[in-house]
């Protein structure tokens, strides 16, 4: 199974200039996901959804779809065997969204949750990671969370990527003290599948050529699985090069399971 994840910046439209989501549907045609996790799909909800059907249909997937009140929508997608046996949507606890499917798999169900966590502040995104590990995590043996967590992982030196930073931008990853808060990456108490099967360069913001002046370059994009899952993975690596340098402000991220 090929699981992908990629926050695609504003729904893959830049008001009054670009329109980008011709090269996210070419970047993720090229990977061919049997799972994706998609993040910020702004205007994705408006006119019953046509949007995600429209990006759905292009790369040969059905999606999830899950609206925010006051953030953008986020989704998971399945391909073709697979198939979405349950389905539900996080819209008011998170600064954007979750979007949650259990999947059909050979080796049994697979619960999968696309979220993105709250940008600004370290203590809400903190506090959103732990409502979605106890309502989720605590009750699904085999699971991935998987997004744009907005978060600095516990175990790196961070140091280098922080001083690269704005200051105004610096503080969404410090504590009051100056030290790093990777509290919200922690909460959901899985395992980062970066370390089990990163291979090259794990930064995944900013492209080179889709915006993200407010990154240092960093790792905010995560694969977080339950030891079952993690103990399957794989080849897992962030996309660069060709489209995935203007498509987004973030790199996809994608690895293999063998589930």
């Amino acid at each position: 199974m090929r699981f992908m994840t990629w926050n695609i910046k504003t729904g893959g439209v830049d008001r009054g200039q670009r329109f980008r989501l011709p090269s996210v549907a070419e970047v993720i045609s090229a990977e061919k996901p049997d799972v994706l996790a998609l993040q910020e799909l702004r205007d994705f909800h408006r006119n019953d959804g046509r949007r995600m059907t429209e990006l759905a249909g292009a790369v040969g997937m059905t999606a999830h779809l899950a609206r925010s009140l006051i953030g953008m929508p986020v989704a998971v997608l399945v391909r073709e065997p697979l198939r979405m046996t349950h389905t539900a949507s996080v819209t008011w606890r998170l600064h954007h969204a979750a979007s949650v499917a259990v999947i059909a798999t050979g080796s049994g169900p697979l619960t999968v949750v696309s979220a993105h966590l709250n940008p600004f502040s370290p203590y809400r995104r903190m506090r959103e990671a732990r409502w979605l590990a106890a309502r989720y995590v605590s009750s699904s043996p085999r699971i991935v969370v998987a997004g744009d967590l907005n978060g600095l992982d516990p175990d790196s030196d961070h140091t280098e990527a922080l001083a690269s930073q704005p200051s105004m931008f610096r503080k969404r990853h410090l504590h009051r003290d100056g030290t790093v808060d990777s509290r919200a990456v922690a909460a959901f108490g899985l395992i980062d599948l970066w370390g089990r099967a990163g291979e090259g360069d794990g930064r995944t913001v900013p492209t080179t050529q889709g915006g993200g002046r407010e990154f240092g370059g960093m790792r905010l994009d995560y694969v977080l699985a339950s030891p079952p899952v993690a103990a399957t993975a794989h080849d897992m690596r962030v996309i660069r090069g060709g489209p995935a340098e203007h498509a987004s402000d973030h790199y996809p991220v994608r690895l293999d399971l063998d589930l």
